[in-house]
């Protein structure tokens, strides 16, 4: 069943679905009145909806049944990317956003090739918020992840005080055969608190970015004996995560 995060309801039993929604269940699902699609509110509620009515801007859903589902992970994951090359970041979101992860921080690094460019950042944003949007309705997600503008390193770690654990995914500690701090770190964390892991752009962290983020609370962890791809480390992290929160704990 086609499923739509929606802004607003119409009423408490029924939802207002216009813009690329309403385009999307008319003209590429060809969807009829008395078809059924799943809607979900901005709090994360969700419902079995029957199109009552469609007009020329929107389409109204009125609710058949509220569904109970539980397919967020129980901790909060954010992901700060130092910005890498061509579509990876289109990657990291759309399947960060499958494996569970809430947030995304893309961050200018030393050694990042991408420089970016103010004059096309609302563009760029709302491009990848609508590959979360898509991603989380593919995988049945209860929210949207939020795109993080764009920050440099100082603002990384300003907004890092937010957050109850940090880690820094760093290819040396790797090679040197770090692995515990990654799984202590999850062992540690309770339902509802949230977790920070910096991944470095194509050619990883520069070693004074590395040293600032030591000093500002960060721990460096190996995510096990290979070195992975920047598009690939989010993605492990995540998966590892969801097998420790998900899996291993039921």
């Amino acid at each position: 069943m086609q499923r739509y995060f929606v802004k607003q309801r119409a009423t408490e039993t029924s939802f207002l679905i216009d813009s690329d929604d309403r385009h999307h269940i008319i003209k590429v699902m060809r969807m009829e009145l008395g078809d059924k699609i799943i809607c979900v509110d901005p709090n994360g509620d969700g419902a079995i909806c029957e199109i009552a009515k469609i007009t020329d801007e929107q389409v109204v859903a009125d609710v058949v049944q509220w569904i109970d589902e539980k397919s967020e992970l129980p901790i909060f994951i954010t992901i700060a990317s130092g910005l890498p090359k061509g579509d990876k970041l289109e990657w990291i979101i759309q399947k960060g956003t499958e494996l569970g992860a809430h947030e995304f921080i893309p961050f200018s690094a030393r050694r990042s090739v991408v420089k970016w460019d103010e004059k096309k950042s609302a563009k760029k944003i709302d491009r990848w918020q609508k590959i979360a949007k898509e991603a989380a309705e593919q995988s049945h997600r209860g929210m949207v992840p939020e795109i993080i503008h764009p920050m440099n390193l100082k603002a990384l770690i300003e907004k890092s005080k937010n957050y109850h654990y940090k880690l820094v995914a760093f290819e040396d500690e790797s090679r040197s055969g770090e692995t515990s701090i990654f799984s202590a770190t999850l062992q540690k964390m309770k339902h509802g608190e949230s977790l920070l892991i910096v991944f470095g752009p194509e050619g990883g962290l520069a070693e004074e970015e590395v040293d600032i983020l030591r000093e500002n609370d960060f721990s460096l962890c190996g995510l096990g004996p290979r070195i992975l791809r920047t598009e690939t480390a989010p993605l492990y992290a995540l998966a590892a995560i969801s097998y420790q929160f998900e899996l291993l704990r039921r």
